[in-house]
């Protein structure tokens, strides 16, 4: 049955009906309800929250709760989600499956509270160090959330990685209509790599396999393999991309006002299409080998081009690609086409 929730509370229920049963986080805007709705709702269903002092520890306690086998997310914003990015390294190297969310806002650093798409480098390329990749989410919309929940923590589990849901901040601020799945009943003994499974005569150890577990060939054979095979899990919708004479890419919610566009454009004549990355890694570069335009036009709330250097990267010798950063704003249909009709009018600087 269908109800009627604000994005936060979805996330939070979401992760709750997929097995999550620890979380560990601390507030900051746009994404405080996740830890106020899980503060109550995790207690519920016989779960841990814990509001941590920071978000270093917060990422810490993660590690030691999925260290058990536990299915565990965090969640945060800007800088807090800065703050996240050594924990996360951690949890890659030792192959430690966990959920992170975060809500991208807008501008550096400090930056501004409100949502927009500024994280984009940061969750396609890694933000802490070394040789690590994580399969990045980006949802469009509330239930886009909710389906790719449980999605998220099969996949953590399935390379025994992080994972990361990538959501505009607005979805954490609006309210929607979503269908919720039935509780999933996550059993935290079935793997054999858990310190919390019996243990055997020789004590376990949950750390980063470079030191304990390979000489170094076969640390990088490894993870490379690892790795290639994450490559086969990107997603993508293409939306009247097959005959189009420019083609728009974007994601999360600004997706959305793109597909409008190209409704209201293909009224009018132009041929319009959209290409929306649902991971943002694996980007889905098999996306732009399908499709022959004049063109590609990245569209992305952010201050400077991100995503489109990926795009530039996919759609080579296939198309130019161009780039419209809208900042904070979202753009109407009139002026994403008033952008489509600049490339085509050769008007705009290729990326």
């Amino acid at each position: 049955m269908a109800e009627i929730i604000k994005g936060n509370h979805a996330i939070a229920e979401a992760a709750i009906r997929s097995g999550c049963r620890f979380f560990s986080g601390y507030p900051i805007t746009p994404q405080s309800e996740i830890l106020e709705y899980m503060s109550w709702r995790l207690n519920e269903v016989g779960g841990t929250f814990v509001q941590t002092e920071s978000e270093l520890a917060g990422i810490s306690m993660l590690y030691g709760a999925a260290s058990c086998g536990f299915r565990t997310m965090i969640s945060s914003s800007g800088p807090g989600f800065s703050l996240l990015q050594e924990g996360i390294s951690y949890l890659a190297a030792a192959e430690i499956p966990s959920v992170v969310v975060d809500l991208m806002r807008f501008g550096s650093g400090l930056g501004d509270i409100s949502p927009a798409q500024g994280d984009y480098l940061q969750v396609a390329k890694n933000g802490g160090h070394g040789d690590y990749r994580c399969i990045a989410y980006a949802p469009a919309s509330i239930q886009d959330v909710v389906d790719y929940m449980n999605k998220a923590f099969s996949i953590a589990e399935k390379y025994r990685n992080p994972v990361l849901m990538a959501c505009d901040g607005t979805i954490g601020q609006m309210v929607e209509s979503v269908v919720f799945p039935e509780m999933y009943q996550h059993d935290p003994d079935q793997f054999d790599w858990s310190i919390k499974d019996q243990r055997e005569t020789v004590h376990k150890q949950v750390t980063s396999k470079m030191y304990y577990d390979y000489i170094d060939e076969d640390y990088c054979a490894h993870f490379r393999e690892k790795y290639d095979a994450m490559e086969s899990e990107a997603e993508w919708e293409s939306f009247y991309a097959e005959d189009a004479e420019l083609i728009l890419v974007s994601y999360g919610t600004m997706s959305r006002i793109c597909r409008d566009a190209v409704l209201l454009a293909r009224k009018d004549g132009l041929k319009l299409g959209m290409i929306r990355p649902i991971t943002l890694w694996p980007f889905p570069k098999q996306a732009f080998k399908a499709v022959t335009p004049k063109a590609f036009l990245t569209v992305e709330m952010s201050v400077i081009p991100q995503m489109a250097e990926d795009v530039s990267l996919a759609a080579r010798g296939i198309a130019p690609n161009y780039s419209y950063t809208t900042g904070m704003h979202y753009p109407d249909e009139v002026r994403i086409i008033e952008e489509v009709k600049l490339v085509l009018d050769n008007k705009k600087e290729e990326v």
